[in-house]
């Protein structure tokens, strides 16, 4: 494939996560320094299928002036969404049924008809499956890792990871002097979708007493004796973390919203379940906090900024070098691009055997099994 590149996009879908400025940022001063055009495209893929919608353009170029002083802020300023899948678009039939049909081709038209020679797809899964989609129809596609789940194949880590576990573990510094001053129990809810790394990096860090996490199927007893353990040598207070998609062994994980056309079920409601059933079992004063949203918001870290920044540049080299179709991936010490096909569809849990798991064993902390 020729390397020849004069205009290339960029778009950041699914849910926000701190850095995604931080990439925009580096990807188009690093494309302007080869003299390259860049394009951002708003809400994922809604500034093409929903032009009309955007008084000022769905699509609207990039200079590195529009971009200047952004690298530190939150959230994306070509705005991002989870909802309008391009390859199982919701469209309403005129007997009012829902059904999803392939709007990718007209992607591939717009492309064509602006010129523009590649994109840069910075998202989690569900957005790298579409670029691999995308890149197998012709298009010329680089993604960028991006999620606070961290739960992406294939990389050490994504950009937002780091930022969400930091804030987490400042939470639950927080919550061990005000349950310690009651004698509470504390359960905190943190998010992650179907894998624990948020959880676990943030129970080990802040120092809680157990993690519940999608990997292990948790019986509750276990943690029961956890907190009555520790009564008992005089420690009258527990900090229990729960991410969003744990659940009971033998039971069903906690979800809000279940699966409609357009949209993945929406989990939550363990912490409230874990928190009542504790309280009931322990006769112990227990409160719940929920972090939510807060995990996706603000500033991101240092480690965040930088690692997003070596992302963005590293797509263009190898947008530069002729790439297509491969995701940028941190393997320390270097990036290095790794098949889109190897990473689409598929998630990193944590491993029951990794060392950051031994690690929490060895400290004590309780993981329900």
């Amino acid at each position: 494939m020729s390397s020849h590149i004069r205009r290339i996009a960029i778009c950041t879908g699914g849910g926000d996560a701190p850095g995604l400025n931080a990439v925009i940022r580096s990807v188009v001063i690093s494309a302007s320094r080869r003299g390259w055009e860049c394009y951002g495209i708003r809400e994922g893929f809604n500034g093409i299928l929903f032009h009309e919608r955007y008084p000022e353009g769905g699509v609207f170029r990039l200079t590195p002036e529009k971009v200047r002083g952004i690298g530190h802020l939150g959230g994306t300023i070509l705005g991002t969404t989870n909802k309008g899948n391009p390859l199982q678009f919701p469209v309403k039939m005129p007997d009012g049924t829902v059904r999803e049909v392939d709007r990718s081709d007209e992607i591939l038209e717009f492309f064509a008809k602006q010129e523009l020679d590649a994109l840069v797809s910075v998202g989690g899964d569900g957005s790298l499956t579409i670029a691999n989609a995308l890149h197998q129809k012709g298009l010329r596609v680089v993604g960028v890792p991006k999620t606070i789940d961290n739960d992406l194949d294939k990389t050490f880590t994504t950009f937002g990871f780091d930022t969400a576990v930091d804030f987490a573990s400042a939470c639950l510094d927080r919550l061990h002097s005000t349950a310690e001053s009651h004698q509470r129990v504390m359960v905190v809810e943190v998010m992650g979708r179907y894998a624990g790394w948020i959880a676990l990096h943030a129970g080990i860090a802040g120092g809680a007493h157990a993690v519940l996490i999608p990997e292990i199927p948790f019986d509750l007893d276990k943690v029961v004796a956890k907190i009555l353990r520790r009564d008992s040598l005089g420690r009258m207070y527990s900090l229990i973390v729960v991410a969003e998609g744990a659940g009971p062994a033998g039971g069903n994980r906690a979800v809000q919203a279940p699966a409609e056309i357009g949209h993945a079920e929406r989990l939550g409601g363990i912490g409230e379940r874990t928190a009542k059933a504790l309280q009931e079992r322990t006769d112990k004063d227990t409160r719940l906090v929920v972090l939510g949203h807060l995990l996706r918001g603000g500033s991101p870290t240092s480690f965040d900024r930088v690692a997003a920044m070596r992302f963005g540049t590293a797509a263009v080299r190898a947008l530069s070098e002729g790439h297509s179709g491969v995701m940028v991936a941190l393997a320390f010490p270097n990036v290095n691009y790794v098949p889109l096909a190897d990473v689409a569809g598929r998630m990193k849990g944590v491993p029951l055997d990794s060392d950051i798991l031994q690690t929490g064993r060895d400290m004590g902390i309780c993981f329900g099994d």
